[in-house]
């Protein structure tokens, strides 16, 4: 078996568990796996049967993209973490109008 790491984001799909185990040989296998046992992660995890494009997968700390895609080879004892992209935040607000934001405060300049 292989460990699989679950985001904050999708452990809702999987009782909350940080953690799961899934068995297959490939990425593709052990998604499989993963989905069958937890069939909420399929829409999260894959579109046309490839890893959605904000989704990253890792086996070993190597971004699965860089290597074989899903024929990525996964071997007993490895760790594939799931990672979705995340985006959002809010943009600085101004201090009035027209003015720039404030600088943070790490860049701020020291006193003369």
């Amino acid at each position: 078996m292989k460990t699989v790491r679950i985001p904050p984001t999708l452990r809702t799909e999987t009782g909350g568990e940080r953690q799961v185990h899934a068995a297959g040989g490939t990425v593709r296998e052990l998604l499989d796996d993963l989905m069958h046992k937890f069939p909420g992660l399929r829409n999260q995890l894959v579109e046309d049967d490839e890893i959605a494009p904000f989704v990253n997968v890792y086996v070993e700390g190597e971004d699965v993209r860089t290597l074989d895609g899903l024929d990525t080879p996964v071997h007993d004892g490895n760790t594939v973490i799931l990672l979705p992209a995340m985006a959002g935040g809010a943009p600085t607000p101004l201090a009035a109008a027209g003015s720039r934001p404030a600088e943070p405060a790490s860049a701020a300049r020291s006193p003369r």
